[in-house]
């Protein structure tokens, strides 16, 4: 399989996201969401983003139980710098270092935060303190989940629900990731019974091995019922 990233109609919307946030006009909010089912590509989007722009993007993963210390404290890292004992002085020392140098922030899984009121009412103060573009991405239900935290919901000025892949993004993804050719039917197919990314790396990981085993140079539709 190929090493390349997809730029499907969700990543081109996340970067149009992206761009309206650092050029907003003077006093529009910074914060965004972007949330949607699993398997649709946020955080790969995040993940490329984040390294194509190492100097401008700070990428913050929350995890299980994380408390508002243990968010602070990796953002301090993310920053290249020794976190401070006090929750604090470890919110000074971000805000410090986001005027000095500013950057945006990007918290994904912020589903595990949406129960921990002092940690999302930080990453608002965050905001509100350094101006700095905060984009929060989450699963299907993290609109509802983080409406009912209303002063940071008013900051959020850009929302992108990730949709379903169109049959033109699976084309695109077994096209430029595949290096067997499978049939246009065989992607229709694909497209229908399998529209995820995870489900579509697997399929064609399994056409390249059933390919090489049996010495094809298309996979069809019939070849593909057999992985699904």
């Amino acid at each position: 399989m190929k090493a390349k990233f997809v730029r499907t109609k969700n990543v081109k919307k996340f970067i149009t996201l992206i761009n309206n946030l650092t050029n907003r006009a003077k006093g529009v909010p910074g914060m965004a969401l972007v949330f949607g089912e699993p398997g649709l590509g946020k955080t790969q989007a995040a993940l490329w983003w984040a390294a194509k722009n190492r100097d401008e993007i700070l990428y913050i993963r929350a995890k299980q139980s994380m408390t508002p210390r243990w968010l602070l404290e990796e953002i301090v890292k993310e920053q290249e710098e020794q976190p401070l004992y006090k929750c604090s002085d470890l919110f000074d020392q971000i805000v410090k270092n986001l005027i000095k140098k500013p950057k945006t922030i990007i918290v994904d899984e912020i589903d595990y935060l949406a129960t921990e009121t002092c940690a999302i009412e930080m990453l608002r103060d965050i905001h509100d303190r350094t101006h700095t573009p905060i984009i929060l991405i989450g699963m299907s239900l993290a609109d509802k989940k983080l409406k009912r935290y209303k002063h940071l919901y008013d900051r959020i000025s850009e929302v992108l629900q990730f949709e379903s892949f169109s049959p033109e993004d699976v084309k695109s993804l077994i096209e430029e990731l595949s290096e067997v050719k499978i049939s246009d039917e065989a992607i229709d197919y694909i497209h229908k019974t399998g529209n995820r990314f995870r489900q579509i790396v697997k399929l064609i990981n399994k056409s390249e091995d059933f390919a090489r085993a049996n010495d094809l140079s298309l996979i069809g539709i019939n070849d593909v019922k057999k992985f699904i």
